[in-house]
Parts: C-alpha cells; structure tokens; sequence
C-alpha cells in the first residue's frame, strides 16, 4: 500500500542494484536532488530490467523494498538520466510488470442499445 499524498518518483536510467539504502538515498540526494527522507517513494531499476528496489522514508525510519520478476522486465522510460512521477495506479502495474505507460483493458464495456 502506497501511503496517501507519498509522491512515486522512478529514476531513469539503470542503477546497481548492490545498493542498499544508504547508497540509493545518497543518489536521491546527489543525483536526482531530492530529499530522500521527504516521505516520497524513489523506484530503481538494475541493468537486467527483472529487479527493482524502492526507498520510503516514513517519517521514523528508511525502508528499502525489492521486487524481481521471473519472467519479463519492468517497463522504464528510455531516458538516461533524470526522474520521472508516477500515480499510484501506475506504480502499480509497474511493479506487476504491465506497461504502465499504456495500459490495456482486458475486455471492452458494450454500449446498452
């Protein structure tokens, strides 16, 4: 559950995923100029595209989740660097491995006629 009015940010780019907190929240810092204990959520991507990592300063502490897919990649925008904002509902089908960018119905409403 992504905490309400937490902005989701996704880094552009590929980042190395030996990484641990401390080390994504000071590329947050250096890299992306933002504030990693801001309360919003930060998104990484590695090289292979199957594992992403995510930073969350909740006001108390850091914490760091990770997610690999077995099958396929996470979908990341083509720039190299930089920072992207996600919605929620976006982060969402990212992490399940859909195009977040252009999501697909599965069947179409029939018009009542």
């Amino acid at each position: 559950m992504i905490p309400s009015g937490a902005r989701v940010w996704i880094a552009m780019g590929h980042t190395d995923m030996r990484k641990g907190m401390q080390g994504l929240a000071l590329q947050v810092q250096q890299g992306l100029k933002r504030d990693p204990h801001g309360g919003d959520l930060f998104v990484f991507r590695g090289r292979t595209g199957s594992l992403v990592k995510i930073i969350w300063h909740d006001g108390i502490g850091m914490s760091l989740y990770a997610k690999r897919l077995e099958k396929g990649r996470f979908v990341w925008p083509s720039a190299r660097e930089g920072i992207v904002s996600l919605t929620n509902a976006q982060l969402s089908c990212l992490l399940e491995g859909i195009d977040w960018r252009n999501p697909q119905y599965s069947w179409r409403p029939q018009s009542a006629g």
